[in-house]
């Protein structure tokens, strides 16, 4: 049966590129509209089922462009071939022209669907296999002169993750000083969408603070005049009142400071604690400062500061425009958006996280939250250490698969990239991928076949989610 489906699937790409129509066949390639089509297609598309970044795509044939867009004339008679590349089992329709090609399973074998583009606007394809939707099996078919989709232009507040502040190493004791700034602003959530952000030093998370054990810090916290609301800082590394949120509740246009001694080595989470304060938190005002023990960390080749977050919107995930707070989302403790580093793309578009093989790599991990705990995993990876809620003092773990990091929380582990390829960082809470909830880290070098091996080629990119 294999081979036979392998066979048509020949066959009927044989015929395609032989520039054979559509006529002798249409009945077979789809329903409703397909079967009035009589004649050679105007324009015709050939797209191939694929893996990427780890979701499920159409990838357009003899490209790397996944989920294209389709364009069309009005009232143009369409063709869209689709090649098993994966060899899960697929198809391909478009319900706003009762178009939807047979199922197909097996490398290689292919399917079509011709339709006639009847009304201008723009509409879906996507594969009906249930779930392949939503793992990312979906593009839009622009039919006519549809207007260009607007690039939303805002500020970036997405944070840099190589932005990690200098170690510490063996130097004594002394006094820093650290200033954040307040800020609210609209910015960038995705290509197409926007939320109105509350952040220190307009970047979410805010700056990662670099200190030993016994330095004096002294911390002033201002608050932009064009804010609307009190804003302050808890630190989870202080001892004193409230963190330091009982005397940093800041007005609008203000300025407050206090001093503390970082008594504790450790890896700990900050945010604002104004009521409320799971919606100041929410809004992007969280970060993680890192108290180094005495002599500092152990030398590493890179170093990476990554946090996890929630937004909790009015709108579904991937609605266009300005994402509106939602209260009773955030009681319901239901996101609707869950990001690394303050926007959907922010580690697999905006930023480029890179390493060598036989680089150490050194994650501080860190949940914003306000409601979520995380199953910390890096996909392709094991744990080398992990230093277990973020305990810099106590023996690491070791051989580690997944980690919990609960919110306000955080984690630092380390392990050797030891081999070239794409490896996805997750919470292992998987349906949180399709609330934006990835990031990629790339490691360039040399293969080692010994460590592994395959009779397949694995394309830049590909992966899988989940082991």
């Amino acid at each position: 049966m294999m081979f036979f489906k392998r066979f048509l699937g020949g066959l009927l790409l044989g015929l395609l590129a032989a520039g054979v129509g559509p006529a002798a066949w249409a009945e077979h390639s789809g329903t409703g509209d397909s079967r009035s089509v009589s004649h050679r297609p105007d324009v015709t598309f050939t797209l191939r089922t694929a893996i990427a970044d780890g979701k499920l795509v159409f990838q357009e044939e003899g490209t790397d462009i996944v989920n294209p867009d389709l364009r069309v004339p009005a009232g143009a008679v369409v063709q869209i071939n689709l090649v098993n590349g994966d060899g899960a089992t697929h198809d391909v329709a478009v319900p706003e022209f009762h178009a939807q090609s047979d199922e197909i399973s097996g490398m290689n074998s292919a399917t079509a669907i011709v339709f006639r583009a009847t009304k201008d606007g723009t509409f879906e394809y996507y594969c009906t296999l249930p779930g392949h939707k939503a793992a990312g099996m979906v593009g839009k078919i622009i039919v006519g002169e549809a207007p260009d989709v607007v690039r939303t232009e805002a500020p970036q507040i997405a944070h840099d993750p190589y932005e990690v502040g200098e170690p510490v190493g063996a130097r004594a004791p002394q006094h820093v000083s650290v200033d954040l700034l307040t800020t609210e602003l609209v910015a960038r959530l995705a290509d197409n969408s926007t939320y109105r952000f509350w952040t220190f030093n307009n970047k979410v998370p805010g700056p990662f603070i670099r200190v030993r054990v016994g330095d004096t810090v002294t911390l002033n916290l201002s608050n932009a005049p064009d804010s609307t609301h009190i804003h302050s800082i808890d630190l989870h590394a202080v001892t004193g009142p409230g963190g330091g949120a009982d005397v940093t509740q800041v007005a609008p246009g203000q300025s407050k400071s206090f001093t503390f001694e970082a008594r504790h080595p450790g890896l700990f989470v900050y945010h604002c604690a104004t009521p409320m304060v799971a919606q100041h938190i929410t809004n992007g005002m969280y970060g993680l400062i890192l108290v180094e023990p005495e002599g500092g960390l152990s030398s590493v080749d890179r170093e990476f500061y990554v946090m996890q977050g929630e937004l909790y919107t009015a709108q579904t995930h991937g609605s266009p425009g300005l994402q509106e707070f939602s209260l009773d989302n955030l009681l319901a403790e239901n996101p609707q958006h869950m990001m690394f580093n303050g926007a959907m793309d922010a580690l697999t578009k905006v930023y480029r996280m890179e390493a060598n093989v036989g680089d150490t790599v050194r994650i501080f991990f860190g949940v914003g939250g306000p409601n979520l705990t995380s199953s910390f995993h890096v996909i392709g990876e094991v744990f080398d250490r992990v230093y277990d809620q973020a305990s810099l003092t106590s023996k690491p773990l070791t051989d580690v698969q997944t980690t919990l990091v609960p919110p306000g929380g955080a984690t630092m582990v380390e392990f050797k990239a030891d081999y070239p390829g794409q490896y996805v960082l997750v919470d292992h809470a998987l349906s949180r991928v399709e609330k934006g909830l990835a990031g990629i880290l790339i490691v360039k070098g040399e293969a080692d076949p010994t460590i592994f091996t395959s009779d397949e080629r694995v394309q830049e990119g590909g992966g899988h989610m989940g082991h």
